[in-house]
């Protein structure tokens, strides 16, 4: 479609839509007219699931990409040569966890770390509840997290996940988590159609895996005091979560129970290594910061301090 300027001139009609799926530079954006199979205009291809676009729609359920508007936040990951957009727009991150097979503490710690860096509400779901072999031990490692005011919903998917279906109502929220965790048997219990279109993609590729291997938003149902429905992005499993983009200075920002102790430490340079005076030091040996999660900041900051090493350019 076309419409006439203000000089006279013959221009193409854009439309508003949300990114709900990308495949490189192909992308499915939802919009008034449905959801339209996309490209971007040009070289670049940077966009995420949650992206708010403008696009000019084209014949055969197809558009171009023309404009990204201004993000709320981004999640994303990187090493010393490498960024992977994740979602956008997000007002909840939810970590999934499980009570088998055994889950990466220290995995919590980073998705919280970039949730908190782009101001989004992390959300701990600890999956397989139904398990009570194993249910006292996931408590356990995870109470470091619930001690520092983070919300752990207990669910099991096979079960129905009700109470984390009326907890994630109205929100825009994403899955992230190890393999196995169970995200996507969440995702299929709290929107039953998304369990189709994994079919669908699945036979398209000619793979019988229903394993997630990109990120997709589904529309949640709007409920009665709903001005607007919901979101909720499944993504493919992970083992690493590289968060070379922050700063050190930043990351320590990051963890919360640090937040009271910096700027404290008597050298304005401290290390927080072995400085005498170290004001997060001091917090560490009066318990004020639990130890596990120290080393969990530690690694990550060696991790980002060699990734900057490895590339200067960070």
């Amino acid at each position: 479609m076309r419409k006439r300027t203000h000089a006279g001139a013959i221009a193409e009609a854009r439309i508003d839509g949300v990114v709900v799926a990308a495949f490189g530079r192909h992308y499915e954006v939802d919009t008034a007219r449905g959801r339209l199979q996309c490209y971007p205009r040009g070289k670049k291809s940077s966009y995420a699931c949650g992206d708010e676009v403008e696009l000019v729609p084209g014949g055969d359920g197809q558009g171009v990409i023309e404009t990204l508007h201004p993000r709320r936040n981004l999640l994303w990951r990187s090493d010393a040569f490498r960024e992977k957009l994740i979602a956008s727009n997000l007002s909840h991150l939810v970590i999934v966890v499980a009570t088998e097979p055994g889950f990466s503490d220290l995995l919590v710690s980073r998705c919280i770390a970039a949730a908190e860096s782009q101001g989004i509400v992390p959300l701990i779901v600890l999956n397989k509840a139904d398990l009570a072999a194993r249910l006292e031990a996931a408590r356990h490692q995870l109470e470091p997290f619930r001690k520092l005011g983070y919300e752990v919903v207990e669910v099991s998917a096979l079960q129905g996940a009700d109470a984390l279906r009326a907890r994630l109502a109205g929100l825009q929220a994403i899955f992230v988590g190890q393999s196995g965790m169970g995200k996507s048997t969440l995702t299929n219990a709290i929107v039953p159609e998304a369990q189709a279109a994994t079919r669908e993609i699945s036979d398209a590729l000619d793979s019988g895996k229903h394993t997630t291997t990109f990120a997709r938003l589904y529309h949640l149902p709007v409920t009665a005091d709903e001005a607007r429905g919901g979101w909720l992005i499944d993504s493919p499993g992970l083992q690493v979560f590289g968060l070379a983009h922050l700063a050190a200075e930043d990351l320590a920002e990051t963890f919360v129970e640090l937040r009271p102790h910096l700027g404290r430490c008597r050298f304005r340079d401290c290390r927080h290594d072995s400085e005498p005076g170290c004001a997060l030091l001091g917090a560490l040996e009066a318990g004020a910061i639990h130890p596990r999660r120290w080393e969990h900041f530690r690694a990550i900051r060696s991790e980002i301090a060699e990734a900057r090493r490895l590339n200067p350019g960070w």
